[in-house]
């Protein structure tokens, strides 16, 4: 039997929507200098602590800039003592399958899916970004062929708890060239999770959009724990100090470059209550001023923040409220922001 795929049309290859839709001079020289700030980070250079903050999933171009302009005002506040990098998720995971998958399927959440104006939408923001805000963000690896398109102007690269234990995903992150988180899986595992860290400190060799591809490892492919769900389908966390520590055993056993983790304060973390990601960020701060080795290893937080305060149903319309996981609201984030600021 033949395949049951209609192919709907070609699309652009990464390198043809980068001619259509170019960055200048002023966009690069932006992004080379985050990403020398990162790498520092991540080599004990530089000891600012790492926010990676914004909404859930960039659903509405206007919304994600207004919140990207907001954070900016507060970013030269703590610059000294944060250094922060802007979630903007532009393609979702969905469990089940079905669902808003994101800007990168429907550029209009309520409008049909389409990819080609989709690929567009994703890239015309982000370099949207840059250029108001000079602000290189953060994007979840749901698409390890899709990477590319946006590779010019990302600062971090998440690979989410679902694809963890892909190969392609894996091979992908070995060879992008800025940090790459790798969460633990849904089940928590965390023998899955340093797997995926050390095969993408791996030089590999594979086939990547058609090409046969060969990649020099990536030093800065860290540990992000996320929580994780049991047999029962409760959710638990995982960002106590004994996780920590047992996190810190395993890259010494291992002897992995650079030993980094994130905490991702929202997920099963926080049992998706949105409102406990402010304390889960004192507590992890807590953990980080008891102990040198602690303090060193986690790098940073991963926050979900919006706008406004919690979530909506799409078609609601609430300007910079999620369409998927509830979101911290502005005042809350930037509260939030300073009190990380003097605790760090």
């Amino acid at each position: 039997m033949e395949m049951q795929m209609d192919f709907i049309r070609r699309l652009p290859t990464p390198e043809e929507l980068k001619q259509e839709f170019p960055t200048d001079e002023h966009v690069k020289i932006i992004k080379d200098g985050r990403d020398t700030i990162l790498e520092n980070i991540f080599t004990n250079k530089d000891d600012r602590f790492l926010l990676i903050i914004g909404p859930c999933s960039a659903d509405n171009e206007e919304a994600v800039l207004e919140y990207m302009h907001r954070l900016a005002a507060v970013r030269d506040k703590v610059k000294d003592k944060i250094f922060i990098v802007p979630r903007a998720y532009t393609n979702k995971p969905r469990t089940l399958g079905k669902g808003y998958k994101g800007m990168l399927h429907q550029p209009d959440p309520n409008k049909a899916e389409d990819m080609l104006a989709g690929i567009i939408a994703i890239r015309e923001m982000h370099t949207r970004i840059v250029k108001e805000t000079e602000f290189t963000c953060a994007e979840e690896m749901l698409y390890p062929e899709n990477h590319r398109y946006l590779s010019d102007l990302l600062a971090y690269v998440a690979v989410g708890a679902r694809s963890v234990e892909d190969q392609q995903h894996r091979l992908v992150a070995s060879g992008i060239g800025i940090p790459a988180g790798m969460k633990n899986p849904t089940g928590g595992d965390f023998s899955v999770m340093m797997n995926s860290i050390t095969a993408a400190q791996t030089p590999a060799r594979f086939l990547y959009r058609g090409w046969e591809v060969r990649t020099t490892g990536n030093p800065m492919a860290h540990a992000i724990l996320r929580g994780y769900v049991d047999k029962y389908g409760r959710n638990l966390p995982n960002y106590h100090y004994e996780d920590l520590r047992h996190v810190r055993d395993l890259y010494e056993e291992r002897r992995l470059q650079n030993p980094a983790v994130i905490i991702d304060t929202n997920h099963s973390n926080s049992d998706k209550q949105y409102m406990e990601q402010i304390r889960i960020a004192k507590d992890v701060l807590h953990s980080r001023s008891v102990s040198e080795d602690i303090q060193k290893m986690v790098k940073g937080l991963m926050i979900e923040s919006y706008l406004e305060d919690g979530s909506q149903t799409i078609g609601e319309g609430v300007f910079g409220r999620s369409i998927t996981d509830p979101c911290l609201g502005w005042e809350k984030t930037e509260r939030l922001i300073y009190d990380i600021a003097e605790l760090v």
